[in-house]
């Protein structure tokens, strides 16, 4: 039986002293204790990939004014780990997503406290430390992105 993935964007988030600072947004969920992670989410129906990222932004960080640098090239696909896809995704095994480097614009305010809060706090870290503080199944696809990132010399 062929696998299903639900198509999602995700974001890596520069801070707005980009590019004299390199520091990266990842966020704590508010279901899962000490998960951090880059803020994402999925693709509506006759949504573009960067419509989404934008709504996806607006819904969980509180701002959608961001300029985008780059994305990766191509979608990267992860399962969901046993149990978690049948508490909240159903239908799908995994998500297959479209990665962003982003930079937050000067002034840009983040609030986490949207109308359905998806992080409990978050916090901007050098781009060394982001796979030490992340612990989960994503690690592998972050180190990718993270590391393609680096090699096209944005971070």
């Amino acid at each position: 039986m062929q696998k299903r993935y639900r198509p999602n964007v995700a974001a890596v988030i520069l801070a707005s002293s980009y590019p004299f600072d390199c520091k990266i947004l990842i966020a704590q969920r508010c279901d899962l204790t000490g998960i951090w992670q880059f803020p994402q989410g999925g693709i509506d129906d006759g949504e573009t990939p960067r419509e989404a990222l934008k709504r996806e932004l607006k819904e969980e960080i509180g701002t959608d004014d961001i300029d985008v640098l780059s994305e990766y090239p191509q979608w990267l696909s992860y399962d969901f780990p046993e149990g978690v896809a049948s508490r909240k995704f159903y239908d799908f095994d995994g998500q297959t997503q479209k990665y962003f480097l982003v930079r937050l614009r000067p002034g840009a305010k983040i609030n986490i406290n949207t109308k359905k809060p998806e992080f409990s706090e978050y916090k901007f870290i050098n781009s060394r430390e982001v796979l030490n503080g992340i612990n989960h199944f994503k690690k592998p696809i972050y180190g990718k992105v993270i590391g393609y990132f680096k090699e096209k010399g944005f971070i």
